[in-house]
């Protein structure tokens, strides 16, 4: 199943990578990772999307991921009222000819074109993972030459704070 984790942490050197070793060791696999600067300075906020087959792997992630030095708040944000996005932009085949065609389908998706070549379109869309895949899906028989996707970006819903937050004090 998969699961979302929401992570701040100090914005220094390795940090990522410390992180990503943690799930290496342990034989996680990570479907996706954005990282980012926080609203505030010197802190990142980190998404990441696991897949894990059982629900004390999370716990264990979990616990692994608090005793980084660097982790200042971990989150499974999973269950809870959520947004999410991702951007993605996506090379298509494309003629003079099919150009009108493409532009209709894309449309009801809010992407935009943005890049035209004499063979080719690039459109950029933003939203849920799912939305995303139906629109490569429909895409798909123009001839998709290139896909590059951020990975999922996350919040809670509102004012509601995150739960079964475990604060870490920096000493």
């Amino acid at each position: 199943m998969k699961r979302i984790i929401s992570l701040t942490v100090l914005n220094q050197a390795g940090v990522l990578n410390r992180i990503t070793g943690l799930f290496s060791k342990k034989h996680f696999n990570i479907e996706s990772i954005t990282v980012g600067h926080s609203e505030t300075e010197g802190i990142s906020r980190m998404t990441l999307v696991v897949n894990v087959q059982e629900e004390n792997e999370i716990e264990q992630i979990t616990k692994q991921l608090n005793k980084q030095i660097d982790v200042l708040k971990v989150v499974d944000i999973t269950s809870q009222s959520i947004v999410t996005r991702e951007l993605a932009l996506i090379k298509v085949m494309s003629t003079p000819a099919t150009r009108m065609e493409i532009q209709g389908l894309i449309q009801p998706f809010r992407a935009t074109v943005i890049d035209v070549s004499r063979e080719s379109v690039v459109i950029q869309v933003t939203g849920e993972p799912e939305k995303i895949e139906v629109l490569i899906d429909l895409l798909k028989p123009y001839g998709i030459k290139e896909i590059a996707r951020t990975g999922t970006t996350a919040f809670t819903r509102g004012m509601q704070r995150a739960t079964k937050e475990v604060p870490i004090s920096i000493v």
